[in-house]
């Protein structure tokens, strides 16, 4: 794209507002460097990318890139044989376990991300890397132990060789017969060499070698010759960790240097997804859509037209994202099969350099791959190029008027661009003499219409009006002005071309009415027939929008009504429920009792030996009772699916449970829940969850037989079952076989699974519970009962 028009149209600010969601500086210089692409094919892999980003954000707000470093010039560094720094190698681990990550996040997520897997599955490189890294340096950036045999066993004789020296000094140093030469009872360094604080009058008592003097000069640091030999043997190891260091150090560095290509290609796919994120969060705060591209192709009624380029700009209710979101005020372009070309009037000040700018800028931003502010449904062609000329032109270092700066740039315009462009040319004609200065406007104007190149022009010569009304291809348009208050609306009409409103706006400031007389007698009378007639036309389209705007606010006054009385309904059988509910708990109350009775008066009977006949009809009676009290009550609603049209589930009912893909036998009813027996389980299930298993179903309505089964294209992905089963995998799988299990899990609605991990020696079940503490799916998790597996098994609670 054209470097200056992409300045023109402060492009360059929309990509530094892009950085500023970015995580890491490698993904902020893409965003700073993200230039505009005129290959359609392009342009739908980005815009493909952020609404993809954006999806998995709203499911995943708290996926990033966290952890990613911009190692690149330790990586620079390690290929020229340099030695990297304990932080340079965690900054390099920590990416590469970014990267990861990421990798193993959408390779769950291929079949619904895949623009995004496409970016993620190129990342390559050698896990043992981390390992390596892990093994040697600690997270604080010290050298392990475990990082080498030799390092470790340097380290284990250097501790045996220090407890060795300080022993004897402390010995040294509890004698009666040294403490009075000594300063204080304590045991010092300098130099690396440990030494002792002696008296300088007592020089020479204690056979010793001076390392140092206080500054008073009233102490000497002295070795004693007793402890020489123990000091070098302590100084020499330490100078064998150093060299140890140093190489583990340099085989680290030579290991990322081998594979330097592809952990800087690494970085790059992290910054790639990282952008990607960025121009996701970037849209959501603009409340930003994807527009719909448009190849440019002909059509036939585009070729009927004439020289028409094909372009296409459907623009609804857009928005110039650099201005401030509450007050800018949204604006329709829309060009129909028959136009191309479109010169806006309109006063000073009232937004037509504004509207050629959000026009530009947001085809700009849409073949960058961002989301634009604007709404669903706009359309734009992908252009090979836009050029701008826009603004003052005035060059003093080149002697150059405002005119000559702007004709100077439209020549540069006029020999670059083709009919695959779209030109932008603000205040056509402006900058010198009126009259010639429209001539000049209408024969560019013309030149760039024969040419077939789409063309946004602004202008305040009224002859551009009349030729916008007589020329095929062309349509006016104009920003409305307030004279009441004598403000800009900033509204875009398009049909229409702009008022001039100079002898009203002076009426309404104050000029003498006289004065306005004759300057409207010097007026043609066919401009004044013109200009009321055009009064007249904007006054009509006023009155329709405040029609029309009062049509909207009586809907949607209606449409809260409609809701409010709803709610209230809702109230209603909320409070029919609860009545019929209390009642039915009142009665199997009062039946509690009646069978409680039933069942004493049976015991006299029987004790009395007398005949149980009589007490049958109440026993029947009473179990009818308890069989209507058992239903639940419920929910009345006008839409009934044809689960309504089976016979309503009982305590004892054997069940299917739809989420589960399981079986089970019901032992308790409440309103809208049911208590499944499943195995050596008991599970809390919606009422709407359960179907009654074929082989019980019965007592079917008539009218059902009239119904197909239809399958439901709406309902829950089907479910993997309540078990996994990780005995006998590696941690790593065992992880990644979890991770899976928990999405589809989640995705099918479980309310809960269980994970049979095995008891062993531990490690698996500490893995898999530290992995569940940072799933997002998971609500919390417990070991399984007595009955379930115990310690072998986790049973994981899923969040709704």
């Amino acid at each position: 794209m054209d470097l200056k028009t992409l300045h023109t149209l402060e492009y360059p600010k929309i990509l530094e507002r892009l950085a500023g969601y970015c995580a890491f500086a490698v993904s902020i210089e893409m965003a700073r460097a993200l230039e505009p692409s005129n290959d359609i094919g392009v342009v739908r892999h980005r815009q493909a990318v952020t609404r993809e980003a954006l999806q998995l954000l709203v499911t995943r707000p708290d996926l990033t890139v966290g952890g990613a470093r911009d190692v690149r010039p330790s990586i620079d560094l390690a290929q020229h044989g340099g030695v990297l720094t304990p932080t340079d190698l965690l900054d390099v681990k920590s990416t590469l376990l970014s990267a990861r990550n990421l990798k193993r996040i959408f390779d769950r997520l291929d079949a619904q991300y895949q623009a995004l897997f496409s970016i993620a599955e190129q990342i390559a490189f050698p896990n043992s890397l981390i390992d390596d890294i892990s093994r040697a340096i600690s997270e604080r950036g010290e050298i392990l132990d475990s990082a080498s045999e030799k390092l470790n066993t340097i380290r284990r004789e250097m501790r045996i060789s220090h407890d060795r020296l300080l022993a004897k000094m402390q010995r040294m140093v509890s004698d009666p017969k040294n403490t009075p030469y000594l300063q204080e009872a304590l045991i010092t360094q300098r130099d690396g060499r440990y030494v002792l604080p002696l008296r300088a009058e007592f020089k020479g008592r204690i056979k010793s070698i001076v390392h140092d003097q206080s500054a008073s000069g009233a102490t000497l640091f002295v070795e004693p010759i007793a402890v020489v030999d123990l000091n070098n043997q302590y100084r020499e190891l330490q100078l064998s960790e150093r060299d140890e260091e140093r190489r583990i150090l340099a085989d680290l560095s030579h290991r990322i240097s081998n594979h330097a290509v592809d952990i800087l290609n690494t970085i790059d796919i992290v910054a790639q997804l990282d952008l990607a994120f960025a121009c996701a969060k970037y849209a959501d705060d603009l409340s930003a859509t994807e527009p719909e591209l448009v190849p440019l192709i002909l059509s036939k009624e585009k070729r009927q037209a004439g020289l028409h380029p094909g372009t296409v700009i459907h623009l609804y209710q857009a928005r110039h994202p650099l201005l401030d979101p509450q007050t800018v005020v949204p604006i329709d372009v829309e060009l129909d099969d028959h136009t191309y070309a479109l010169v806006i009037t309109g006063p000073n000040t009232g937004g037509k350099t504004v509207t050629l700018k959000t026009v530009g800028l947001l085809a700009l931003m849409a073949q960058a791959g961002l989301h634009i502010p604007a709404h669903s449904g706009s359309q734009l062609s992908v252009f090979r190029e836009i050029y701008a000329d826009i603004g003052d032109e005035q060059s003093i270092e080149q002697s150059l008027s405002t005119f000559s700066g702007h004709i100077t740039n439209i020549i540069q315009i006029l020999g670059k661009a083709d009919p695959r462009s779209l030109v932008i040319l603000d205040e056509l004609g402006a900058g010198t003499d009126p009259q010639e200065g429209a001539a000049l406007a209408r024969a560019l104007l013309t030149h760039l219409l024969q040419r077939g190149i789409s063309t946004l022009v602004t202008t305040h010569h009224p002859e551009l009006k009349a030729f916008a009304h007589s020329t095929p291809g062309v349509v006016n348009a104009s920003v409305e002005f307030n004279l009441e208050t004598l403000q800009p609306t900033y509204h875009l009409t398009i049909g229409l071309p702009g008022r001039s409103n100079a002898l009203a706006i002076a009426q309404r400031l104050g000029m003498p009415e006289e004065i306005i007389q004759t300057a409207r007698s010097e007026l043609s009378p066919t401009d004044l027939r013109a200009e009321d007639l055009l009064d007249e036309i904007h006054r009509q389209r006023d009155l329709s929008r405040q029609a029309r705007e009062a049509a909207d606010k009586t809907h949607k006054q209606a449409e809260k009504l409609k809701s409010e009385l709803a709610d209230r309904l809702e109230n209603i059988e909320d409070e029919r429920r609860e009545i019929l509910e209390s009642a039915r708990t009142e009665l199997a109350r009062e039946n509690e009792q009646l069978r409680s009775e039933i069942r004493n008066l049976r015991r006299d009977l029987i004790q009395a030996r007398q005949p149980l006949e009589a007490l049958k009809a109440i026993q029947t009676r009473s179990d009818a009772i308890e069989q209507k009290i058992d239903k639940p009550v419920e929910r009345r609603s006008q839409d009934q699916d044809r689960l309504s049209l089976r016979r309503e589930i009982r305590l004892g009912d054997s069940v299917r449970l739809r989420s589960l893909n399981t079986k089970g036998t019901v032992t308790s009813l409440g309103e809208e829940e049911a208590e499944v027996q499943v195995g050596v389980l008991r599970i809390r299930a919606r009422i709407a969850e359960l179907e009654v298993a074929e082989s019980q179903e019965q007592e079917i309505l008539p009218e059902a037989a009239a119904f197909e089964r239809i399958p439901s294209s709406f309902g829950l992905p089907s479910s993997p079952g309540i078990e996994l089963d990780l005995r006998g995998l590696r941690a790593e799988e065992a992880i990644d076989a979890l991770e899976r299990y928990l999405d589809s899990a989640y995705l099918a609605g479980l309310p809960f699974v269980r994970i049979i991990h095995g008891k062993g020696t531990g490690k698996l079940r500490q893995v898999v519970r530290h992995s569940l503490e940072s799933n997002t799916h998971v609500k919390s998790h417990e070991s399984g009962g007595d009955k379930e597996g115990g310690e072998g098994v986790t049973v994981v609670k899923l969040r709704n």
